[in-house]
């Protein structure tokens, strides 16, 4: 659906993209994941056809970017101004003005669950309706790609799962998504495929099963850090300690909690878990605060 060869973008002494390929197939949900300042989005708007790139090449369905790409694509901004004062309803219509063929409104209102607020003045909406009208607005035209840049930022956890449905409805219908978020459980819940940036560069790429599992071959044991004695008892396991909490890092959750309890260390409070993306995207990317 969407590829890229050897992209480069250069802006007065900063290298943001260096010479990316990526191939997003037909009906995939893709992920974009990557640290403040890793190039994300610089590469985003150039595969929206924001941005130009210094060098390389960007393809919709075999041809370069043009009017093909622009009635066949839905971007969904990290921030986009809503008409004032007019409803969801008369903004739907007038985004639907720009395209040559558009979804009928009443199948936009049920995919995107808009019936309770759409004759409301859009200053009145909340930020998961904000959200879901900006998706309506994203799939008016039908389009056969969609960007979401960081759809849910900002929403509570129940307006984010219910976002996560509407995603989950669009991806039954066949359509392609182009994901960017900085929640790792919403990458692992949503995305076929992810490729993880930093430095301008792809650094991993593939779907999370796959990653996690070429990562990693432990598991985390958690305890909060007050349960955790300072200096730590003799253990065999790579221990991790954080302000809040401690992570014991091991293959064997045996041989590590007999340490643990040998140690005389309270296992009432003890968490243990698989590896996640957010290991992954630590354990990749650093753990140091990014500008």
């Amino acid at each position: 659906m969407l590829e890229t060869r050897n992209l480069v973008k250069h802006f007065r002494g900063v290298n943001a993209v260096n010479g990316i390929d990526l191939a997003i197939p037909t009906g995939c949900c893709f992920g974009l994941l990557g640290p403040n300042g890793a190039g994300k989005t610089t590469t985003v708007e150039m595969l929206e056809g924001i941005q130009q790139p210094t060098a390389g090449d960007i393809r919709y369905r075999g041809e370069a970017l043009g009017a093909r790409f622009r009635q066949e694509v839905g971007i969904m901004f990290q921030s986009t101004a809503l008409q004032d004062f007019i409803t969801g309803r008369e903004n739907l219509r007038m985004f639907g003005n720009f395209y040559t063929r558009t979804l009928p409104f009443g199948e936009l209102i049920e995919a995107c669950a808009l019936g309770e607020f759409l004759d409301r003045d859009t200053r009145k909406l909340s930020g998961g309706q904000r959200q879901r009208l900006l998706l309506a607005i994203a799939l008016v035209n039908d389009p056969e790609l969609i960007f979401l840049d960081e759809p849910t930022t900002g929403l509570d956890p129940q307006a984010r799962r219910n976002f996560w449905e509407l995603i989950h409805r669009i991806k039954a219908r066949g359509k392609t998504i182009l994901l960017t978020t900085h929640y790792m459980e919403e990458a692992y819940h949503l995305c076929d495929e992810i490729a993880i940036m930093d430095h301008g560069r792809i650094i991993a790429q593939g779907t999370p099963h796959e990653l996690l599992e070429a990562h990693f071959d432990d598991v985390v044991l958690q305890l909060p850090a007050a349960d955790f004695p300072d200096p730590p008892p003799p253990l065999s396991h790579t221990v991790v300690r954080g302000q809040n909490s401690v992570e014991i890092l091991t293959r064997d959750v045996t041989a590590a909690i007999r340490e643990l309890l040998a140690g005389d260390i309270s296992l009432t409070r003890l968490q243990i878990r698989p590896r996640t993306l957010e290991d992954l995207f630590l354990e990749l990317t650093g753990r140091e605060l990014r500008a």
